[in-house]
C-alpha cells in the first residue's frame, strides 16, 4: 500500500468468516507508514479464515483465505505458513532455553515462555498480555482456532484476573533502576514511559537517516525583508475568498524561482541527475506520529488560492490519517516552515528524492537601517536552503536564493 513500508498493522475487518468476497470488496483497514487504508480484494470467492485479525505483518505475509466453501485452504495455509512460523518460533524459542540459570530464570520458567510462544495470539494480543503481565494460556480465545485476539486480552484484564509475571518481565524489572528518592522533598526524581515506535516513525528515523549520512548536505542561510509580502497579502485578503497565508506565498515564489533555476528542480539517481521539466512542491506537515509531506502538483501554474486550497485539505485529511500515497509522490522541492512555532531559523533535512529542502522561519518585526541610514521597523524572515552537494553547488544555491529573495520583496512579480 506504500513503497516504503516494511510492514503494516491490520487495524480492523470490515468482513467476517463466511462472507461473499467480490473484487474492489474491502476487506480490512491497515495503517501503513503513511496513512490508514482500506484494502480492497482483488479476489472472488468466499472469506474462508482470518489469519491475522489486529496487529504487525509483515510484507508479504499471510492475513487471510479467499476461497470457495468446503475447498481444503488449511493444507495450503500451512505450507504458506510453515517457513514464516519456523523462523517466528526458533529463535524465541533457542534463547529461552539458553538462558543462564539464575534467581530468575530457571527450567520451568524457560519452558513456560517457549510454551507461551506456541499459543495462538495475534501480535496485537500477544503485545497486550504481555504489557500488562499477563499469562496467555489464562486467556481463552475466541478467534479462529482459539486464537487470542485484542478483545479477549480485553476481557481478561475487565474481570480483574490478576497478572503474572513472565520472566522476561521480572528481568526486565530487576533492570529498571528504582526511582531516586530526594530525602529533602520526598519526590521521586527518575521515571520514564517507554512508547512503542509507530509505523511512521520508524519509516521517517530510515528515510531521514538514509538522506542525512547518504547525501553530503549544506547549508545556505538569507534573510528576506517581508515588509512589502505582508502588505500585499492584507491587499489580497481584502478581496479574496480564499485567505492567503504567507506560506502559500512562499510555496508560489519558490515554484517560479525553480523555473529561473532548474538545478535545484533536480534528482540524484545514483549513476544520473534527473533535471524535472516539472514542479511538483512538497509541504512538511505536522502529525500525531511524526511527519508527512502532502505534494502540489504543478505549483508554477497554479494560483495562491488554488495552492491554499490544495495544501488547507491535503493537512487536514493528513492528520487524519486518510491522505493516499500517491498524494505524497513525486516531489522535486520541499518546503518546510516552522515560523507559525515561532521559530526564527533552523535546518531541515533533504526530503528524497529531492536535491534542496527550503526552512521557513517566523517573519520578526525588528529595527534595521535603511539606505538613508535611518533605523525604521522592518518584517524580516530568514530562510535555509539544504542542498545535496552531489547535484547543486554553492553558487546555484545562492542564485536561487537571490530570486526568492527578489519576488518576496517584489511579489507582483509572482502574477507576471
Amino acid at each position: 500500500l506504500s513503497d516504503t513500508m516494511e510492514e503494516g498493522v491490520i487495524v480492523g475487518w470490515e468482513k467476517k468468516v463466511g462472507d461473499a468476497i467480490e473484487p474492489g470488496d474491502i476487506l480490512a483497514e491497515i495503517e501503513t507508514d503513511k496513512a490508514t487504508m482500506e484494502f480492497e480484494s482483488v479476489f472472488e470467492g468466499t472469506l474462508l479464515h482470518i489469519e491475522v485479525h489486529e496487529g504487525a505483518v509483515p510484507i508479504n505475509g499471510v492475513i487471510a483465505v479467499i476461497g470457495e466453501e468446503g475447498e481444503d485452504w488449511k493444507t495450503q495455509l500451512n505450507q504458506a505458513t510453515s517457513g514464516e512460523t519456523a523462523t517466528a518460533t526458533a529463535p524465541e524459542f533457542t534463547q529461552a532455553a539458553q538462558a543462564p540459570a539464575g534467581p530468575v530464570a530457571d527450567k520451568s520458567e524457560e519452558v513456560a515462555v517457549a510454551s507461551e510462544s506456541r499459543i495462538k495470539a495475534s501480535p496485537l494480543a500477544r503485545s497486550m498480555a504481555k504489557e500488562a503481565g499477563v499469562a496467555l494460556s489464562e486467556i481463552s480465545g475466541s478467534g479462529d482456532n482459539g486464537r487470542i485476539v485484542k478483545k479477549d486480552v480485553e476481557a481478561h484484564l475487565e474481570k480483574g484476573h490478576a497478572p503474572t509475571p513472565a520472566p522476561a518481565q521480572i528481568e526486565k524489572a530487576q533492570k529498571v533502576p528504582a526511582p531516586m528518592v530526594n530525602p529533602v522533598a520526598g519526590l521521586a526524581s527518575e521515571a520514564w514511559e517507554e512508547i512503542p515506535v509507530s509505523q511512521m516513525r520508524k519509516t521517517i528515523a530510515r528515510r531521514l537517516s538514509e538522506s542525512k549520512f547518504g547525501a553530503p548536505h549544506f547549508y545556505l542561510t538569507m534573510e528576506i525583508d517581508m515588509g512589502s509580502a505582508t502588505k500585499w497579502r492584507k491587499q489580497i485578503n481584502e478581496v479574496s475568498p480564499v485567505k492567503i497565508s504567507f506560506n502559500d506565498l512562499i510555496v508560489k515564489a519558490c515554484a517560479v524561482a525553480l523555473r529561473l533555476h532548474p538545478v535545484i528542480n533536480s534528482s540524484w539517481m545514483g549513476d544520473k541527475i534527473y533535471k524535472h521539466n516539472h514542479v511538483h512542491i512538497g509541504v512538511a506537515v505536522a502529525v500525531d506520529d511524526g511527519l508527512l509531506v502532502p505534494v502540489v502538483k504543478h505549483t508554477d501554474i497554479k494560483s495562491l488560492s488554488q495552492i491554499n486550497t490544495e495544501v488547507r485539505e491535503m493537512a487536514d485529511r493528513a492528520k487524519s490519517k486518510k491522505l493516499q500515497p500517491e498524494e505524497m509522490q513525486g516531489n522535486t522541492f520541499t518546503v518546510s516552515n516552522l515560523g507559525m512555532f515561532g521559530i526564527e531559523e533552523f535546518t531541515a533535512i533533504i526530503n528524497p528524492p529531492d536535491s534542496c529542502i527550503l526552512a521557513v522561519g517566523g517573519i520578526v518585526k525588528k529595527p534595521v537601517y535603511d539606505e538613508n541610514g535611518d533605523l525604521v521597523p522592518a518584517h524580516r524572515m530568514k530562510v535555509t536552503l539544504s542542498c545535496d552537494h552531489r547535484v547543486v553547488d554553492g553558487a546555484s544555491g545562492a542564485r536561487f536564493l537571490q530570486s526568492l529573495k527578489e519576488i518576496l520583496e517584489n511579489p507582483i512579480r509572482l502574477l507576471v
